[in-house]
């Protein structure tokens, strides 16, 4: 068994992808024709967004949208750089064991962290 993808629910994949893009230097994979579905380059596990809609037909009792609430979900994405001030304008802080991390929540609600990697 290994890790091989996130999908994150949102309300406009598109959007999504094109803050990522812009905000992250990511690089767009695919992004399918109907709008529903859209994945990042991000190395060896893929960054997959989805529509509420898409969810929605998943689940009997459909999903949570993260950007219809004022709190976070209780997950994030991590995002790896060797410089997090760089990468986020806002003040970074070090946790105990060394990493530095910054946090943001993107325009679909999603909790970004940004961080240096571990030991």
């Amino acid at each position: 068994m290994k890790f091989g993808y996130t999908i994150v629910y949102v309300p406009d994949v598109k959007a999504s992808l094109v803050f990522f893009e812009k905000a992250f230097g990511l690089t767009r994979r695919f992004l399918h024709e109907a709008g529903d579905y859209g994945e990042l380059e991000t190395g060896a596990t893929t960054l997959a967004f989805a529509s509420h809609g898409l969810g929605d037909s998943n689940f009997a009792s459909g999903v949570v949208r993260a950007s219809e609430s004022d709190r976070p979900l209780g997950m994030e994405i991590g995002l790896v750089t060797d410089d997090v001030a760089k990468a986020h304008k806002t003040a970074p802080t070090t946790k105990p064991w060394g990493q530095t991390v910054s946090y943001l929540r993107c325009p679909a609600g999603t909790l970004v962290e940004l961080c240096t990697p571990v030991g």
